[in-house]
């Protein structure tokens, strides 16, 4: 009996040093590990954002959300600095409705008078999804939530340690109550 009662102690030990592992290993994957091309093509490595707070964003030229790049322009102006970045990724994936180049994109974002980071279009959906949107999504990657992208302008709270807290959905705005507070956290 009390050897098997060792043996129930040593194998409950064994199996929460791996359950603690496969869950810092969860953990391990930051916001900082990914790396993009930047509008103009240029590879941006993430790392640069570091101790900030990024709000990633999904874009569109065409749809009715659109107008929100005047307003993530003025959250930007209003928070942006050391502290806070606006990183928008244009999709095509959602209505159809970012069908432009990059320079078209870039050329568009020109009346919205964009300082914010622009990175080149991507895929979120479909058979290869952009890396970092998969990371944004799923809880298995993240190690926090489990959020799927349902149209242009969602919005992706990451913290200044890298991780992803929140997101807020595409129909409300950059100025939505639980994105302030955040960002005057």
């Amino acid at each position: 009996m009390i050897r098997l009662l060792k043996r129930y102690r040593l194998w409950t030990k064994i199996l929460t040093i791996a359950l603690l592992s496969l869950a810092s290993k969860v953990q391990e994957k930051t916001f900082y590990d990914f790396s993009a091309r930047t509008i103009d093509g240029e590879l941006l490595n993430f790392d640069v954002f570091r101790g900030k707070k990024v709000l990633v964003v999904n874009t569109a030229s065409e749809c009715m959300l659109t107008p929100q790049y005047k307003k993530l322009q003025e959250l930007y102006e209003e928070y942006g600095g050391d502290g806070f970045e606006i990183v928008a990724f244009p999709c095509n994936d959602y209505g159809n409705q970012e069908p432009g180049t990059n320079a078209d994109i870039r050329e568009f974002c020109k009346q919205y008078e964009v300082t914010f980071m622009l990175m080149e279009k991507i895929s979120i959906k479909g058979e290869d999804p952009f890396p970092l949107y998969e990371w944004l999504t799923d809880s298995k990657e993240n190690g926090t939530l489990d959020a799927k992208v349902r149209w242009n302008f969602q919005k992706f709270m990451i913290d200044t340690t890298g991780h992803v807290i929140d997101f807020v959905g595409p129909a409300n705005s950059p100025y939505n109550h639980r994105i302030i507070e955040w960002l005057n956290e």
